[in-house]
């Protein structure tokens, strides 16, 4: 196995190397890991610590994850049960977010993770509203507006607003915009994890 497994620097902790795309698929420097082999052994050592960073444990090395959206992507199953781009079921807890691009961010058992764009539209119909109607297109574009980014002279929506007032749920669990928070600092992850001594908001080498 040993000489199947993705090349990076023999250092105690990698970063900038290892990344984890919007669509579940792992990246070795910008190129897409097909081998069924590596990806079996970087799911399984797939782990987090702490503070909020994502790492594939390879031995004593910790080869730290670059995540393009979340930690856990899910494709959403007819029967509403999510699975992680690793086969794993997992529960949502909390809301639904939805974010300004129209992204879609929960928590769940396994951690924090994102939908795949894929499934947006399969998770979208069955959103319905408090009263059990169906959720309609402009119900779901202003949740994204509340969370799409505002320029200081854009004035905020008014209190009594359809964008501040709009109630939804996908069975059972609320369907909230994410606000003007990124994903990261509101379920509590790190994107691009960087070494203790890089300079404030440096990033990890790519």
């Amino acid at each position: 196995m040993e000489d199947k497994l993705p090349r990076w620097p023999n250092v105690p902790a990698c970063y900038g190397w290892l990344s984890l795309d919007a669509r579940g698929r792992w990246r070795l420097q910008d190129e897409t890991i097909s081998h069924p082999g590596m990806i079996a052994f970087l799911d399984a050592n797939y782990t987090c610590e702490a503070d909020g960073s994502w790492l594939v444990n390879n031995g004593p090395q910790r080869v730290y994850v670059r995540l393009d959206s979340a930690p856990w992507i899910l494709r959403l199953q007819p029967d509403h049960r999510f699975l992680t781009h690793s086969g794993r079921c997992v529960s949502p807890h909390g809301a639904i977010l939805l974010d300004g691009d129209g992204r879609v961010f929960m928590d769940t058992d396994a951690g924090p993770a994102a939908l795949d764009d894929r499934d947006l539209a399969m998770l979208f119909a069955d959103v319905r509203t408090t009263a059990g109607e169906s959720a309609s297109e402009s119900d779901l574009l202003a949740l994204m507006r509340q969370a799409g980014v505002r320029s200081e002279a854009t004035p905020p929506p008014a209190a009594d607003s359809a964008a501040a007032t709009v109630n939804l749920q996908w069975h059972g669990l609320p369907v909230l915009s994410l606000g003007h928070e990124h994903a990261a600092a509101r379920l509590g992850f790190i994107a691009n994890p960087a070494p203790a001594d890089a300079a404030p908001g440096q990033a990890a080498p790519s």
